[in-house]
């Protein structure tokens, strides 16, 4: 198995081994400030959010090609991000709008909000069959 993490400073999202051998970079170009990743190894996607000059939400292939945007309208801090596996949905905490949406993973459509509060500074989300957990700061 391989972990998957981002470098803020660098801006760098890296893969290694689980013993740590095998480090590499696999996105190096066209990141500014990315804060999450999530993985989904079936379909070979990675998943990150970028809170830089212009946030988004972005998708690549788990050795960094195909890389596109999936969002980059209506959002200013998107913090974490969780992968709903039946459902094959993406979900992401804002921590500016306060709000967690979703979207479908393939094709980055059918936008939905599914919760929205006010003064909660979400910091990360997780999707668990029917529930949906987020943590604040």
């Amino acid at each position: 198995g391989n972990i998957y993490w981002t470098d803020h400073g660098f801006n760098l999202i890296e893969v290694a081994r689980l013993n740590g051998s095998f480090r590499f970079v696999i996105i190096s170009q066209g990141l500014d400030q990315p804060r999450s990743i999530a993985v989904h190894p079936e379909k070979g996607y990675l998943f990150w959010t970028e809170w830089g000059q212009t946030p988004c939400i972005g998708r690549a292939r788990l050795d960094g090609s195909e890389k596109v945007v999936l969002v980059s309208l209506g959002i200013a801090w998107p913090n974490g991000i969780s992968i709903d596996y039946e459902e094959n949905k993406l979900y992401w905490c804002d921590a500016r709008t306060d709000k967690i949406e979703r979207i479908d993973l393939e094709s980055g459509g059918n936008r939905e909000i599914v919760l929205s509060g006010s003064n909660v500074d979400m910091f990360s989300v997780a999707v668990f069959g029917a529930y949906i957990y987020w943590s604040d700061r």
